[in-house]
């Protein structure tokens, strides 16, 4: 499956239920990208209903310590097949491989501002377990380059979530998942377009 004319070829890598599979596509009508074929961790993956019911073409495979030698050559094989110009994290839960050409074309969304609350371990909800701990009253989410390190890639774009009100980890986790929903169209969007990421290091910076 390829995009329209114009559009960039956008593989999702996820390893839940798909929320964010489902939020990219909802609002690929007039952006840049256009999601054309799913990464998974595991074959019991929820969002691989998703993808079946779209007719998206599927990588399964283990991950992490788990991961087969050929993993990154099958991998960019399979990249190079689908034609694939991006490479898109959302609630990947194991370490990404490198994969030659894609170094600057594969991204990761964080529920959280970094460099706060990034790494191994944080993820999901116990981010969010976190932030209520320390009783911040601002938190986010990030986009950033996927490296060889959790979290530790170039950031491209955050949004900021204020937390007014909210007194417990899923309230929290709700509301930055809304600010997701807007960060992760516009920046894919961007990128593909060539807009980002901007010159010297700048974040390009939403506020929820």
């Amino acid at each position: 499956m390829t995009t329209a004319p114009g559009k960039k070829n956008v593989v999702l890598a996820l390893s839940g239920g798909g929320r964010t599979l489902k939020n990219l596509i909802a609002q690929q009508k007039g952006k840049a990208y256009g999601i054309t074929a799913i990464i998974c961790s595991k074959a019991e993956c929820p969002g691989l209903d998703t993808a079946r019911e779209l007719g998206l073409p599927t990588f399964i495979a283990s991950f992490g310590v788990a991961a087969s030698p050929e993993l990154r050559s099958d991998l960019q094989k399979w990249l190079k097949t689908h034609a694939i110009d991006w490479i898109a994290l959302g609630g990947f839960l194991k370490p990404f491989p490198t994969i030659p050409g894609f170094e600057q074309r594969t991204i990761n969304i964080h529920p959280a501002l970094l460099p706060n609350y990034g790494g191994k371990g944080m993820y999901g909800i116990h981010v969010h377990r976190a932030v209520l701990k320390n009783q911040d009253r601002v938190s986010g989410a990030t986009i950033h380059f996927v490296n060889e390190h959790y979290d530790e890639g170039a950031i491209i774009a955050q949004i900021r979530v204020p937390l007014d009100g909210l007194s417990d980890a899923d309230a929290i986790a709700n509301r930055i998942f809304a600010g997701e929903c807007q960060l992760y169209p516009e920046t894919l969007d961007r990128l593909c377009q060539g807009s980002l990421p901007l010159a010297n290091g700048a974040i390009f910076t939403l506020e929820a």
